[in-house]
């Protein structure tokens, strides 16, 4: 793993730390194997609008997100057609979609979100 990836790997799981004591009022917590669940990050999305903290901690984690999804489809060689985004729209309903039928409690948000930017994008590896 290069230094970068540990770098990144590092701050996702401090963040992921983070959002689980951040506030008592976003109670949710990771899943059982410590990942950020799709409920917490739902549960982040909900209150960003009106706590500070909330809207804070979802800002750096979608930011974290963001980066790791570059980092990935750069280091995969990937070519995208558009440039990768992100926003609260997009993660509310990837989200919503995939953890349809699922314990949300349970279901890793990052790499649902990862596997959207990079599809809506249109990256191709080669």
């Amino acid at each position: 793993m290069s230094r970068r990836m540990a770098r990144l790997a590092t701050t996702l799981v401090t963040f992921a730390s983070f959002l689980s004591v951040a506030s008592p009022s976003m109670a949710t917590p990771t899943t059982s194997r410590g990942l950020i669940s799709v409920a917490q990050v739902m549960q982040m999305l909900e209150k960003a609008p009106t706590d500070d903290t909330a809207r804070q901690v979802l800002t750096a984690y979608l930011a974290g997100v963001g980066e790791a999804a570059s980092v990935v489809a750069g280091m995969g060689g990937a070519t995208c057609r558009t440039l990768l985004s992100l926003s609260a729209a997009n993660v509310r309903q990837t989200l919503t979609a995939a953890a349809a039928g699922q314990d949300a409690a349970e279901t890793p948000a990052t790499p649902l979100i990862v596997r959207d930017m990079l599809d809506r994008s249109g990256c191709q590896r080669h």
